[in-house]
């Protein structure tokens, strides 16, 4: 669907919020006035807002306009009861009370106006101790599903850590860094969001720059991270170790956790304390085991120990830093064992993978 939100309303009084909660949304408006909408226009329009003045003279018109996604009724009547059986009249999805439902309202015509369809898949990836592998994973995980066609935003969510953008070889990239949107509140374009990032090796990276570290309140993580998932496709988030209220934010908007554990006891023992904290807040939290793996410790041992399912577990890779300081991203290798696991996890996470279950071992990834 594409053009101007249509408005259906001969109520000045609701045609004048509806128009400023359009032009607040960044939309395009287009008013139909009295009998039923142009053909076309109705089957069109990305989002029709029905005032519940027209709601009855619409359902019962000779030319009464198709059903359709996409319909809202909007009224101000808190005590009429009457509006829920209108909205069912002209087929609406949503019944909208204003001004009680503004700003669910203004972000229902911003989506529509961005062409917002599904969310992307939102993946977080936690180290169960220092030096675990989080970083590599996530940049491997973004860098696989970029090169399988998906659009891709990698979130550097440490300002603690190395860079991501170091990772990638991107130090210098043109485009925004964290500090940018520091101040960011309430509801930020997906579209821009995008456009304004470093594009490097086909994914969008939001990272942070190499001056001292800002920080970014929870409200702004929000308003960022909601911005990428309304893009929809992939994004995949690298954590620190730590729970405040900003990493909390990032764990409340994730559909799926990854935290990574070496196969030794030690790490074991250190991920359980992590785990044990993001437990409250994520509710799916997968294990990701690291080799080299020892005599008596596999994944599925390990993911027990933990009470954790097991997402995968990921072999060694020779040579992986050595090409990380020759510039070739983590996962860049299409035939090492990380660009594998990660093509296997994403086979199985999206829901387009649709691929065959790959036998279990080293490398595999648990469903």
């Amino acid at each position: 669907m594409t053009g101007s939100i249509l408005i259906v309303t001969e109520d000045e009084k609701l045609l004048d919020d509806l128009l400023r909660l359009c032009a607040a949304a960044g939309a395009e408006a287009e008013v139909a006035h009295g009998a039923p909408p142009a053909p076309g226009r109705w089957e069109s329009a990305p989002l029709v807002l029905v005032g519940d003045d027209r709601a009855d003279a619409l359902s019962r018109s000779a030319r009464a306009p198709a059903r359709r996604p996409g319909v809202l009724l909007v009224g101000r009547d808190l005590d009429d009861p009457g509006i829920w059986r209108r909205g069912v009249g002209v087929g609406a999805e949503h019944v909208v009370l204003l001004p009680d439902g503004e700003s669910w309202l203004t972000g229902r015509i911003a989506d529509a106006a961005e062409g917002v369809g599904r969310q992307a898949l939102t993946v977080g990836v936690m180290g169960g101790r220092g030096g675990a592998g989080a970083s590599t994973l996530a940049c491997a995980l973004a860098l696989t599903a970029a090169r399988a066609g998906h659009r891709t935003m990698l979130v550097d969510g440490d300002p603690l850590g190395g860079g991501l953008d170091v990772l990638l070889g991107g130090e210098r990239a043109e485009g925004l860094r964290w500090p940018a949107f520091a101040d960011s509140r309430g509801r930020v374009g997906g579209a821009a969001l995008e456009e304004s990032l470093p594009r490097l090796h086909g994914l969008r990276l939001l990272s942070w720059d190499r001056g001292e570290s800002a920080a970014v309140p929870p409200e702004a993580v929000r308003a960022v991270l909601g911005a990428a998932r309304r893009r929809g496709g992939v994004v995949v988030v690298d954590l620190p170790r730590r729970l405040d209220e900003t990493v909390a934010e990032v764990l409340a908007q994730l559909d799926l956790g990854l935290l990574v554990v070496p196969a030794e006891l030690r790490a074991v023992a250190a991920a359980q304390r992590i785990a044990s904290r993001v437990d409250l807040v994520l509710r799916d939290l997968r294990a990701v085991v690291r080799g080299p793996f020892g005599p008596g410790l596999d994944g599925e041992e390990i993911a027990r120990l933990l009470g954790m399912r097991l997402a995968g577990e990921m072999p060694s890779e020779e040579g992986l830093s050595a090409a990380v300081d020759a510039g070739r991203p983590p996962g860049a290798d299409t035939r090492g064992p990380l660009a594998r696991f990660c093509t296997e996890f994403w086979a199985r996470a999206l829901p387009e993978g649709g691929g065959a279950r790959p036998a279990g071992g080293r490398g595999s990834v648990a469903a």
